[in-house]
């Protein structure tokens, strides 16, 4: 079933990608490790500008599927910090595809949430800064 969104979220992405063909699995969908790969690279963007540096991908919480994305689509990445802790940040991604520009629509094909640790240049876990 179709998850339908009547207008999107009242602020920018974190990120906005097209999908190429090279990116579809044999099926002729976006491959879910490229829209796993894109939710990482939006919440690690937040995550590092909550931390004031480097972080690392340390878990991934949730991770849904709601719907196959397709070549062309414009697919939106939101992301909202649920949890600052000692040494890390969890994140909630929202995504949400732009699609059919002849009769436009917008749909929720995945959310996920994902946990960063705040690292020094040698790897090593830091503090997060008190905001």
């Amino acid at each position: 079933m179709t998850e339908q969104i009547t207008a999107r979220p009242l602020r920018e992405p974190e990120l906005r990608v097209v999908p190429m063909p090279s990116d579809t699995n044999p099926s002729g969908d976006i491959f879910g490790g490229w829209v796993m790969s894109q939710v990482d690279v939006a919440g690690g963007i937040v995550a590092m500008r909550r931390a004031r540096g480097r972080v690392v991908t340390v878990a991934v919480n949730a991770f849904a599927f709601k719907q196959p994305i397709s070549v062309g689509d414009v697919v939106s990445f939101y992301v909202d910090i649920v949890k600052v802790g000692r040494t890390s940040v969890t994140v909630d991604v929202l995504v949400i595809a732009e699609r059919h520009p002849e009769h436009p629509i917008t749909v929720k094909v995945t959310e996920a949430t994902l946990t960063y640790v705040a690292v020094n240049l040698d790897g090593s876990k830091r503090e997060m800064p008190h905001d």
